[in-house]
């Protein structure tokens, strides 16, 4: 009889049951081999050894999400600043959308479509986005003069009475609870330097400006919550399921961006709106008999 003893590096595959799960581990396998004139029989006999550990230093939180702290802290406020969930009472309006249901300008999900991409592209939405963009700026760059000018500007573009309500009110509240919450240096002297009266886009351009956030995102986000409020106006007052609803988000998605890109190549010579109905909208809601909003 004769015996050979051979070491093989790495374990026997037909050995795993079919359904097992394992985890990838160093291992050593010793095969004994017994052979005879007329019988060859294999024994295996698999040891594991424990799996060798690194010495290397952990990766840092921010290089293994792809931003820095500050990146991930300004993503952090901008959800929370512009989400539905933060208390400046945008579910109390309309911006003239109650009307435009019941004088039968919006009765499904396709036409509420179609009036909110004429909103966003050519109306209140690109006008918005602009006075954002150019507050930014302005407050970045300390440009005290130019920062109230445009503010007053903004305050003077809106349509109706409503609105006015509207912006302002949000604009106020988004103010007051972002200071608050997040102190921050600067921005004192920034509102102080709009004036009294401060609408909404103004509003956000300033606290993302004092908290150093790129204009790019918050452009992004701003108009993200604007057309979601609007959203889910419709939604209520169609009525229209959430599904519906989703769609509609994702159909003004390219809006969304392309707009954003317009008000940031864009200047205050750029200003202006072709909504008629939509700003019809919101001055007759003043006078609607049943309403369900503000504006």
């Amino acid at each position: 009889m004769r015996r050979a003893m051979r070491m093989r590096p790495t374990p026997r595959m037909d050995m795993i049951m079919p359904g097992t799960i394992m985890a990838i581990i160093p291992m050593t396998t010793m095969v004994i081999t017994i052979i005879t004139t007329s019988i060859a029989i294999t024994i295996t006999i698999i040891t594991i050894t424990p799996m060798l550990m690194t010495t290397s230093e952990p990766v840092p939180a921010d290089a293994q999400s792809g931003m820095t702290a500050d990146e991930a802290a300004a993503l952090y406020r901008l959800m929370t600043w512009l989400s539905p969930s933060f208390p400046v009472g945008a579910f109390s309006y309309s911006s003239g959308i109650e009307w435009a249901v019941e004088a039968g300008d919006i009765a499904d999900a396709a036409s509420l479509r179609d009036w909110l991409a004429a909103m966003l592209t050519e109306g209140s939405g690109f006008c918005d986005a602009v006075f954002l963009a150019q507050v930014h700026r302005a407050a970045s760059a300390g440009d005290d003069v130019g920062l109230r000018e445009i503010a007053e500007l903004a305050a003077a573009f809106v349509p109706s009475r409503e609105r006015q309500l509207e912006t302002t009110t949000q604009g106020r509240a988004f103010i007051d609870i972002a200071r608050s919450a997040w102190a921050c240096e600067g921005l004192d002297k920034m509102v102080a330097g709009c004036g009294s009266v401060i609408v909404y886009p103004v509003a956000v351009g300033l606290v993302s400006a004092a908290h150093a956030m790129p204009v790019a995102p918050t452009m992004h986000a701003f108009l993200h919550a604007l057309v979601s409020n609007w959203i889910s106006a419709g939604a209520r007052l169609v009525p229209l399921g959430q599904t519906d609803s989703q769609r509609i988000l994702a159909a003004l998605e390219v809006d969304v961006v392309s707009t954003a890109r317009r008000a940031l190549e864009s200047s205050l010579d750029d200003l202006g709106s072709a909504t008629f109905r939509a700003d019809l909208a919101s001055l007759r809601h003043e006078t609607q008999y049943t309403r369900l909003f503000r504006s």
